[in-house]
């Protein structure tokens, strides 16, 4: 069997044996982090953060968990609106008065944050979304592809451009510096939207499904085909373009550890470790559901809230290559699994199968 590292409540056992079992069925590396009423039962890591297998996943091993970065986008936007500072039914047009160009005056912000804004696809030169300012001026001339708040359609790139230019217009600071001056430095958390350089030796590049190289784009699960728009390769996001840019839809790192402390604040009422990141109903507001019903681009049945997806009692969601995060609030628990090994979409369940063998050790400790 793999050899994990970390620690873990002996309640929580299946949850290292999940992922050494995933190790030893061939994926590269990856950690998981399990943590209750903000505390970690689960902290455990192993594998390899190369596609050669010659360095050892550390503790410190950050990776690019691709769009569960929409998670942290979206509670920098639920902090702002907490404070008053961000009406969510106002039009985006309010805050980001060019946004209006191309018929977008009816838009909300919590259309923005829902996925039903009608802007789902990147048309643009994959380089641009490395360039602030050329991609928030692509979208501001795109036409709604819907009537706004009518429909949902994954906005897997712009979604990131279109709340953070809203939470830069009302707060003088890109989604990257708000996160980490508002959020992942008052928890101490290791999660970045914007990597530096000097973490670069940390970070694990992602290893594209067995049988793919760098050029491999990924289908959504209930399709057989991209989505429209343009395509995003591995080799987008292994390079350091992609790391030093704020994409914040899809280049956050960061490691299980970071990513269960700072969504564990929604699962804890708003509060944890002393520090207030916003009220008991600023976190249920995320769990407002939005829209309900097949979505256009995931060509299958979803329900959204205010930046997540809702999925029972449970929120969360996950990112291109298997990352995820799922906040279970009656619970006060937070699953979070991230990983460098990519899988084809339609074959890959390991993180349901982290989170259900969490769930084993819920029950034990409620026993």
């Amino acid at each position: 069997m793999a050899d994990i590292q970390g620690s873990y409540d002996d309640l929580f056992t299946a949850v290292p044996n999940r992922l050494a079992e995933l190790l030893d069925a061939g994926d590269t590396g990856g950690s998981v982090a399990v943590f209750v009423d903000g505390e970690p039962v689960v902290d455990v890591w192993g594998g390899f953060a190369d596609a050669g297998r010659t360095v050892p996943w550390e503790r410190d091993t950050i990776v690019n968990v691709f769009s569960v970065t929409k998670t942290m986008t979206a509670l920098c936007a639920l902090v702002l609106a907490d404070r008053g500072e961000i009406d969510l039914d106002a039009p985006v047009t309010r805050y980001w008065p060019e946004f209006a160009a191309a018929g977008k005056e009816r838009i909300l912000v919590r259309h923005l944050l829902s996925h039903t804004a009608g802007l789902p696809d990147w048309d643009g030169p994959v380089e641009e979304i490395y360039d602030w300012p050329a991609a928030t001026a692509r979208l501001v001339a795109q036409a709604p592809q819907w009537e706004p708040g009518s429909a949902a359609g994954y906005h897997s790139l712009t979604q990131g451009f279109l709340v953070g230019e809203v939470v830069w217009r009302v707060s003088g600071r890109s989604v990257g510096e708000f996160f980490a001056q508002e959020i992942a430095g008052p928890l101490g958390a290791d999660f970045h939207i914007g990597l530096a350089a000097e973490h670069d030796r940390r970070v694990a590049l992602t290893v594209p499904p067995p049988g793919r190289d760098e050029e491999y784009t990924a289908s959504a699960p209930g399709r057989a085909t991209p989505a429209a728009g343009t395509a995003l390769r591995v080799r987008d996001g292994n390079s350091v373009a992609w790391r030093r840019a704020q994409i914040p839809a899809a280049s956050g790192f960061g490691n299980a550890r970071s990513v269960a402390l700072v969504q564990s604040a929604m699962a804890c009422s708003g509060t944890l470790r002393g520090v207030r990141l916003l009220s008991q109903a600023g976190c249920e507001r995320a769990r407002e559901e939005q829209f309900s019903g097949d979505d256009r681009v995931l060509g299958m049945p979803v329900r959204w809230g205010l930046g997540y997806g809702l999925f029972g009692s449970t929120y969360g969601w996950g990112g291109w290559g298997g990352s995820l995060v799922m906040i279970e609030p009656e619970a006060r628990m937070v699953v979070a699994y991230v990983t460098n090994q990519m899988r084809e979409p339609a074959d890959d369940n390991r993180g349901l199968e982290i989170v259900m063998s969490a769930y084993d050790g819920l029950v034990g400790l409620r026993a």
